[in-house]
This record gives C-alpha cells, structure tokens and sequence, in this order.
C-alpha cells in the first residue's frame, strides 16, 4: 500500500518515512506542495498526509485543489498549527482527519490504518480470505489459527493481495505498494518475496495468473 508523505521538515519527514515502512507502507516522500499536487496527479496513492506549511504551496491549498479535482483520497493533516480556527478550515475543505505536531508515532499510525480501513468500508480490521488472517493492526498473521511470522515486506504484499481478494496484482503494482521513489528495488524482489511467502503459508495460496499477475486464493 503506498502513502503520499508531503512534509518539508527533513528530521519529522524522516522519522515518519521510516515508521510507517516498518509498519509494512511504501512511501512517497515530498518536501513542497507542487512537488506533492504533481505526485497526486499521478494516481496510485492510498492515503496523504499533509503538513500545512509547506513551500511553494501550503497544505491548505493543494488539499482545496485536490478535493476540487474530485480525487477522494483519505486526507491525515499533520501539522504544528493547533488553532481551532486552522483544524476547522482543514476539515471543512475535505481533510479526514487532523493531528497536532509533536505526535507519537504510533498514534500517526493507527490514524492511517482507521483512515484506510474506514475508506474501504471496513470496520473489521481484520482481513480474512479462507483460513487465512491478516491484522494489520497488530500485525498478526494467523493460517488455521496458527501464528505465522512475516517480515515487514511479505507482510505488506500479504496485505496488499488480501486488500483485493480474487483481484490481480501486477508485479508493478507490488512494488508501487511496498518502495517509495527513494528506495532502489531489485528485478526480483517481489519474486522473492512471493517465493517465501509461499513457503510459509502453502504453495497454492498464491497463485501466478501467467502474464498478469498474482492473486490470493481462498480454500
């Protein structure tokens, strides 16, 4: 799942990249509103958060363009401003939720999660295809209610394929889901991931639809 990150602040844009990688996101890193309204446009994107005062253009103004483009990406504004009178303008002009600088990390987290989870109609957290469960809250993964331990990237593609049961996923979708623009991707990093995903979990729960894809499979 890929999350736009638009913050000019080079030590909180780095602490919340790195977080939210470790919970299992790709992440896109912008430091200025433009650099964030031409990544926009682009597509592909789960969620933003946005910081308020950004250069070149400030927050406010790239989430009025956005919400006026008709793009319904779930909005988290993430800033210093603690006004009243700035949450109330945030929330008026389409943002989903507001958090005031300085935050626990956890809590940006959680916020994500209940955002997305909250788009895509869900009030389970957890995602269920056959005996197969995945939380990404906790961060459980239980097959036949047995605890399976994942890394942080065969999780986020477990996450990903199970977001989209019976859907196919390129092999540029799953990379788009897991790397931000910064991070360098092997040729055949989603392969191996794939390929020990399997391993743990049985080799017929994902399937390779040739040329396409891969896809989650229920029992």
């Amino acid at each position: 799942m890929k999350l736009l990150l638009a913050e000019d602040d080079p030590m909180i844009g780095a602490s919340v990249e790195k977080g939210l990688r470790l919970a299992g996101y790709g992440v896109d890193w912008c430091r200025d509103g433009k650099a964030a309204e031409l990544a926009l446009a682009t597509g592909g994107y789960s969620l933003l958060l946005l910081d308020l005062g950004l250069p070149r253009q400030d927050g406010l103004s790239v989430l009025k363009h956005l919400r006026q483009a008709g793009n319904g990406i779930p909005v988290l504004i993430v800033t210093a401003r603690d006004a009243v009178a700035d949450r109330v303008g945030g929330l008026n002009l389409g943002a989903d939720d507001y958090l005031v600088k300085p935050f626990d990390l956890d809590e940006l987290i959680a916020r994500v999660r209940a955002l997305i989870r909250r788009h895509s109609g869900r009030g389970d957290p957890v995602m269920r295809v056959g005996a197969l469960s995945l939380n990404p809250v906790t961060r459980d993964v239980n097959l036949d209610g047995k605890p399976i331990a994942l890394s942080h990237r065969e999780f986020g593609l477990l996450e990903a394929l199970m977001q989209n049961p019976g859907g196919v996923l390129s092999r540029t979708d799953l990379e788009e889901h897991l790397y931000g623009w910064e991070e360098e991707v092997s040729s055949n990093a989603v392969e191996v991931h794939i390929h020990n995903l399997r391993r743990k979990l049985g080799s017929e729960r994902i399937r390779n639809v040739r040329g396409v894809g891969y896809r989650i499979a229920g029992d």
